[in-house]
């Protein structure tokens, strides 16, 4: 399953233009050094993928106890419910009930922290910049870490989010040098796109919690419980 994160991420780019392409624009590069350019796009780039495995270690512990108390398999089927939940159901839906209303203090520090570092130019405060973006809320961030919380272990749900942020890098970048990459039109016909492909995914997730014993796909009870085995020992 750890390839879906990467395609998750390329299509979730096309979402990412949009909401976080503004602050790519913005950042503090030096214009005039195309090799300097490229080092500061990496350093936002490499905040952001921290953020990501942060954010995967944490919901691999939490998934952990969830594979430990052997019930991986129906998790995975609630992860790709899920998933597909947020694929279909509008945004707007979801910023009407304001699911991150508990932690609105947190994400306005975040916010708050995000602009100052625009003040500065120097290396670690773009790696600063990218770090604090990849904790900014998105519906999208929240379906790939779905995703990480159901994978079998902590390092395969780290692995799960950094290859889901790989997958935004190039768009990101590109937009950095081409501000108009895609047109308006272009981009609402490429949106379209992120909820047939996360639905998809979701699709895959509920494949695999049903235990069909298709190999790499969806392993039976009896192969999820070998592993686990294997892995605690």
């Amino acid at each position: 399953m750890l390839y879906s994160a990467f395609i998750f991420g390329l299509i979730s780019s096309l979402h990412c233009i949009g909401m976080c392409g503004p602050i790519a624009m913005m950042l503090p590069f030096d214009r005039s050094n195309p090799a300097k350019k490229v080092i500061q796009i990496m350093l936002y780039h490499l905040g952001r993928l921290s953020a990501y495995a942060s954010l995967g270690l944490v919901f691999g512990i939490l998934g952990r106890s969830f594979y430990m108390a052997g019930i991986q398999q129906q998790l995975s089927i609630i992860v790709g419910i899920l998933m597909i939940i947020i694929a279909v159901v509008p945004e707007k839906v979801f910023m009407k009930y304001n699911f991150s209303k508990p932690v609105y203090k947190g994400i306005s520090k975040v916010k708050s922290s995000l602009g100052n570092q625009f003040k500065r130019k120097s290396p670690d405060a773009l790696f600063t910049i990218g770090l604090l973006n990849g904790f900014l809320p998105c519906g999208l961030v929240y379906a790939a870490l779905f995703g990480a919380i159901a994978m079998q272990n902590v390092t395969l749900s780290v692995t799960y989010m950094l290859l889901y942020g790989l997958g935004t890098i190039p768009m990101m970048s590109a937009v950095v040098y081409v501000s108009n990459i895609l047109s308006f039109p272009m981009r609402s016909k490429m949106q379209k796109i992120i909820p047939i492909v996360t639905v998809f995914i979701g699709i895959l997730f509920i494949i695999r919690g049903l235990g069909l014993d298709i190999p790499y796909l969806s392993p039976g009870t009896m192969s999820l419980l070998v592993k686990a085995n294997a892995t605690c020992h």
